[in-house]
């Protein structure tokens, strides 16, 4: 099937102007100011980009697919996440993670369940291991982990600074970067150790300690939540201005986290790194989604257990631009270029000839999510999911 999006205001996610874009099978391979087709054989989908933006899909890099939660005891794990919960929010590529959790719920069955996204239509990728060190791993060790399995692209999320991590010692934390480094290199891939952050006073000083003391380049570590609090939020600054990857959580209710908790929304961290003149290369934007979190109501009140969704990304894209005046170009970095280059993830992430055909058309206004493409394939139109999951329909 050949698809063109006709006059569309493309960004790549820098902003190239109004083009047509030509999509042959899965990928891109076209992006002219006119494309003009005449074709007998095959047939030809037009669609009509008056009025929209057309972005990379995005790259959600740290999603509980399988399901998170369960700190709560045994009812407070939440379910597997489904198709349209990823596609509706523009999410075309995800990675998958564990958590607490790397007992009742193992890589073998993360892993099934990347294939089973990969199956229903978007791109997937899973980290090996969960907050633990050691690490639980699918092989036995971590390096034949991503050595072996295609869709293992490095470890997480291992936690520091959080009562609930196994208080690693900075020397079995270390060793297991260095090997996930090593694997990495050895199968051509990101080699990334992604790093849940809490709560804990010890912050981002295993991190540090890493780059003042070892060879292990900066570039090996990707530290999440690192909005948490305003001193995280402080270190995590500075660790920028080292050269350092940080990645920054989006909220269903950002309101509620920044009032009750001092977490640092993703549109104030954003104009911070501007700010600051810190390299826009070096952040992320994730969901943490189906991740559990606590709900209250308007007096305050507790009323139960909410998930994390993907959703919050966009509006946290709608944010960035509305709210602080942030480029569009520069907001939209977050969740495609920057992740894709962090991840070695060489064909996504960027509206770019040879590309994999990865797009989200957004209403030119509002910026809300319309159309989304996954692999060529159109899996939302008009806000409408025209492809479920297997078992969305029941």
């Amino acid at each position: 099937m050949i698809k063109l999006i006709k006059n569309v205001k493309v960004y790549s996610p820098d902003f190239l102007g109004t083009k047509d874009v030509l999509i042959l099978g899965d990928k891109l391979a076209g992006i002219e100011d006119e494309i003009k087709l005449k074709v007998s054989c095959m047939e030809v989908e037009e669609i009509d980009g008056s009025g929209k933006i057309l972005t990379p899909g995005f790259i959600d890099s740290h999603v509980h697919i399988l399901g998170g939660g369960g700190e709560g005891g045994f009812k407070t794990r939440t379910p597997e996440i489904t198709l349209t919960t990823l596609t509706k929010a523009g999410v075309t590529t995800v990675v998958g993670t564990l958590g607490t959790d790397g007992l009742a719920r193992d890589t073998s069955a993360l892993l099934a369940k990347a294939r089973g996204l990969e199956e229903e239509g978007i791109t997937s990728y899973i980290y090996t291991g969960a907050y633990q060190v050691p690490t639980p791993t699918l092989t036995g060790d971590v390096m034949k982990d991503i050595m072996s399995i295609d869709k293992i692209i490095g470890a997480g999320e291992i936690a520091l600074s959080d009562h609930r991590s196994s208080q690693p010692t900075f020397e079995e934390f270390i060793r297991l970067a260095a090997n996930v480094r090593v694997a990495g290199m050895l199968s051509g891939k990101a080699g990334i150790i992604n790093i849940h952050m809490g709560d804990g006073k010890s912050n981002l000083a295993y991190l540090n300690r890493a780059v003042d003391e070892t060879e292990i380049p900066i570039s090996q570590f990707l530290p999440t939540h690192c909005g948490r609090n305003p001193e995280l939020f402080e270190e995590s600054i500075k660790y920028l201005k080292r050269g350092g990857y940080c990645d920054f959580t989006g909220a269903d209710d950002p309101d509620l986290w920044e009032k009750e908790y001092g977490e640092v929304r993703i549109s104030k961290a954003l104009k911070r790194i501007i700010d600051e003149k810190i390299c826009l290369d070096n952040f992320t934007f994730t969901s943490d989604g189906q991740g559990s979190f606590p709900m209250f109501n308007e007096k305050n009140e507790y009323i139960g257990l909410g998930i994390g969704k993907s959703s919050c990304l966009i509006e946290a894209i709608r944010e960035c631009v509305f709210k602080e005046d942030i480029p569009l170009e520069i907001a939209l970095r977050g969740l495609t270029t920057n992740p894709a280059k962090i991840l070695s993830l060489k064909t996504k992430g960027s509206i770019k000839v040879g590309c994999d055909a990865d797009i989200n058309l957004l209403d030119e206004k509002s910026l809300e999510i319309e159309t989304v493409l996954a692999l060529g394939k159109v899996m939302v139109r008009n806000k409408k999911p025209e492809v479920l999951g297997t078992f969305e329909n029941i």
